[in-house]
């Protein structure tokens, strides 16, 4: 009767030991790494913030000329966007001065807004120009203000009341003080009599 023992020696042990470790650990790392894999997603699918980049409140803009003060804009909010628009979500206020210093005329919108790069602003909602030396009034839904050059102008609808007649018509350009004016398409002219 022949017997045989197993024999084993303490290298193939360890050899075999750290062989089961390392599978055991690149199974680990296999587990771990497949839960982290990220996908990738397409970043022109991606929801953009296009909101404002910036928001200030009860904001007033002064402008001046050889340090005389030309005009001055009041708005409850100034939203700046990445585009470069300035926005006025909640209406604005502007004020006209003449060489004198005199408040000549205003402006006032329920929203405004000034184009990038430029001295443009569009004034929506109710828009209303006043000629206070002359009690003259422009009414609108929508203007455009050209800053550099002092026009106002619209091609929408228009009220124009002065202290003898009220005007109607659709298309208007004037200077900013509404002291020189015309309507491009007349729709009506009422005048007031005095009794």
């Amino acid at each position: 009767m022949s017997t045989k023992f197993a024999t084993f020696t303490v290298n193939g042990l360890l050899i075999k030991m750290r062989n089961g470790w390392l599978a055991a650990l690149m199974l680990v790392f296999l587990i771990i790494g497949s839960g982290c894999e990220r996908e990738l997603k397409d970043p022109d699918k991606e929801v953009k913030y296009d909101g404002p980049t910036m928001e200030n409140h009860d904001v007033t803009t002064l402008y001046s000329d050889s340090a005389k003060l030309v005009t001055k804009i009041q708005a409850p909010v100034q939203q700046e966007f990445e585009t470069g628009d300035r926005v006025f979500p909640k209406g604005f206020y502007v004020e006209f001065f003449n060489a004198q210093g005199e408040l000549e005329s205003t402006l006032r919108g329920n929203y405004g807004k000034q184009e990038p790069g430029s001295n443009l602003y569009i004034a929506r909602g109710n828009v209303v120009v006043n000629n206070l030396k002359k009690q003259e009034k422009l009414e609108t839904e929508e203007l455009y203000w050209n800053r550099n050059k002092a026009k106002v102008y619209t091609d929408k609808f228009v009220i124009f009341t002065t202290a003898e007649q009220r005007l109607t018509g659709t298309g208007f350009t004037a200077n900013q003080d509404l002291s020189r004016y015309s309507i491009t398409k007349v729709t009506g002219v009422f005048n007031f009599e005095e009794e």
